[in-house]
């Protein structure tokens, strides 16, 4: 009998938690005091097959089960989450075969030492059978010849078929090639700096002392990071120095940002991210702007108002647990009452653009979620959210509409049928790349964002290898 590699038995524990829990992979790993414990090389393992599992969890149970006799296939739920730890690394990593098997049935002997035989036997088929087809369609990806699109792209990312098919119609053969490659590799890691804190400057000489590897991007303030997994324990983002977020939604931010001492309604306020990004980006041009944010979950609206306070914004915002389908409504808020600026709608969605940063998502998300015409489904919501946050928007001002969703029934079909309704007639679709926050940017700036604008205006990102998230982001102006 051999002995379990640490990263390995760290990524079981991790697995058999989130089954248990239904908590978020990367919160359990933060926590984890095992992978506190290891080596970074063995941390890295850890995470990438931890991760690795929780986005592929489905395809996986799929391949196992395949090579069960039909009796066997209620294994004890720990076993199972050993064998999917194992026919991860054998179909998406690079390790040999021989140490995966071999390190594979130890980790199901460690849970169960009568399932050893039956972990070599399956493993052994997962490598002669899955493995093979998860690299020749991997392979027919990256070299743009695959004839059965779907089916590859399900197998190279280990997506549900179904959702594959979802990314076609929506984006096209093209983008869901990129977006199949860019699953499970790695996601950058990028920071806005927070200038109500401190200049620029310091910012950087902070980043460069935590041994971040910063490297500026095309927007102000901005930076990806060469080394993130140092961001964590430099306490930079705990004492809101910078925020991460991913590039595409410091566009959006910028997007929806609003002019100095402009009035602001930001509908979905989430953790605070966004919010602190509008500042910065209304900073930059001179002063706080006064914004009111809201969110449904009192939870979150007490942790984004901690992180204000911490950010030095808590004066110039205001956030309140409200429901956004009741803006169009008599009663509200004192806050929310009149009219403002620009109303900027970060809507709940189904997260398909950052499936990487959130792998729960993919074998998580219901397809009914998302289909059309469901009262109860994610489309409904937004269009209703959409229709109520217009009322609050004073001629000439603003409305903005975005969301982190790759599926056009959550985002182009959403604008279209609130602009051809009755709460949509006043307003008309404008350009991204006339909001003041992008018309502030220098050419360098202003060319990374027109890269990703569509004709009609809107902007719209999907996930690259190396690059940025999924985000849909539309501007629309109150005319009358």
């Amino acid at each position: 009998m051999g002995r379990v590699a640490p990263a390995r038995a760290v990524a079981l524990d991790a697995v058999s938690e989130r089954r248990r829990r239904g908590a978020r992979m990367r919160d359990l790993l933060r926590s984890s005091g095992g992978m506190a414990r290891l080596a970074p090389c063995d941390r890295a393992l850890a995470s990438r097959l931890a991760l690795g599992v929780t986005a592929t969890y489905g395809a996986l149970d799929l391949m196992i089960d395949s090579h069960l006799a039909g009796g066997r296939r209620h294994l004890e739920p720990r076993v199972r989450d050993a064998l999917q730890v194992a026919a991860y690394e054998l179909c998406w990593l690079d390790t040999p075969v021989s140490v995966v098997v071999s390190q594979g049935v130890e980790l199901v002997r460690s849970v169960s030492p009568r399932a050893a035989g039956l972990a070599n036997a399956v493993l052994h088929h997962v490598a002669s059978e899955d493995a093979l087809a998860v690299d020749a369609a991997l392979r027919r990806m990256n070299d743009g010849d695959s004839d059965l699109l779907a089916p590859d792209a399900a197998l190279a990312s280990g997506m549900p078929e179904w959702l594959v098919y979802q990314l076609i119609s929506s984006c096209g053969t093209d983008a869901c090639r990129e977006v199949a490659l860019s699953q499970l590799a790695p996601a950058p890691v990028y920071v806005a700096a927070n200038p109500a804190l401190m200049a620029e400057g310091e910012t950087v000489r902070r980043l460069h002392e935590a041994d971040l590897g910063p490297v500026p991007t095309a927007l102000p303030g901005s930076w990806s990071l060469g080394a993130p997994a140092r961001l964590a324990p430099s306490g930079l983002v705990g004492n809101a120095v910078v925020f991460p977020a991913d590039l595409a939604a410091q566009v959006v931010a910028r997007i929806a940002a609003p002019r100095p001492g402009e009035r602001l309604l930001e509908v979905g306020q989430g953790r605070g991210t966004k919010t602190a990004l509008l500042q910065a980006a209304a900073l930059e041009a001179g002063e706080f702007a006064e914004i009111v944010a809201i969110d449904s979950q009192e939870g979150k609206v007490r942790l984004a108002s901690s992180r204000m306070a911490i950010a030095g914004m808590s004066a110039h915002v205001a956030s309140l647990a409200f429901d956004a389908c009741a803006l169009d409504r008599p009663g509200l808020p004192a806050e929310l009452t009149g009219r403002f600026d620009t109303v900027f709608l970060d809507a709940p969605c189904s997260g398909t653009g950052t499936l990487r940063r959130h792998p729960e998502i993919v074998w998580g998300l219901e397809r009914g979620s998302v289909a059309i015409n469901r009262p109860d489904g994610l489309p409904a919501l937004q269009l209703q959210m959409l229709r109520s946050a217009s009322a609050r928007v004073r001629r000439g001002g603003a409305l903005v509409y975005a969301t982190c969703s790759l599926l056009s029934q959550e985002d182009e079909e959403v604008v279209s049928e609130f602009l051809e309704g009755p709460e949509g007639e006043g307003f008309e679709l404008v350009s991204a790349l006339d909001a003041p926050g992008v018309r502030s940017l220098d050419e360098v700036g202003r060319a990374l964002v027109a890269a990703d604008v569509d004709p009609d205006g809107t902007y719209v990102t999907h996930p690259t290898p190396g690059g940025c998230d999924g985000h849909f982001c539309a501007r629309m102006v109150r005319v009358s």
